[in-house]
């Protein structure tokens, strides 16, 4: 009796173990086929974060918060990368003068959306969704861009 009673344990144990292992599969195939849109992102995105300094960036601002919110949004959404050099950048902004505004949204709009990506995204999640992604992103970044700033204020 405890002879079948492993049996079934193994033939229930063995299509599981299978199917992880067509899965893995899958997903390596799945990657291995986006591998080249990759690494073409991520050499643009290295491209783009040499050639653009912050002196650059900061001549694009006016001063006017809800302009310099837009502005900020778009140049971040160009100029994606890597999260911790838009900390980096965004305190070169600050220390250029540039508003509070402008720099939280080209911080928020750097890490959640990306022009430069936008190929890469389409392949994988399919058009809608990444149109919706990122006009969704887009609003939200200004919404949260002012937000954080009038928190800022009102807490110092």
């Amino acid at each position: 009796m405890e002879n079948s009673t492993k049996q079934k344990k193994q033939m229930k144990e063995s299509p599981q173990k299978l199917s992880f292992w067509k899965i893995l599969q899958r997903s390596s195939l799945s990657f291995w086929a986006m591998a080249p849109l990759l690494l073409g992102v991520i050499g643009l995105v290295g491209i783009f974060q040499v050639l653009v300094t912050p002196k650059m960036l900061s001549s694009l601002f006016q001063g006017n918060p809800m302009i310099d919110t837009l502005i900020g949004t778009l140049t971040g959404a160009v100029a994606s990368g890597n999260p911790v050099i838009s900390y980096l950048l965004g305190g070169g902004l600050l220390n250029q003068s540039v508003s509070l505004y402008a720099v939280s949204a080209f911080i928020l709009s750097w890490v959640t959306l990306s022009f430069v990506q936008l190929p890469a995204e389409v392949a994988v999640f399919g058009s809608r969704f990444t149109l919706y992604r990122n006009i969704l992103a887009f609003v939200f970044t200004i919404i949260i861009a002012v937000l954080t700033t009038l928190t800022i204020q009102v807490l110092s």
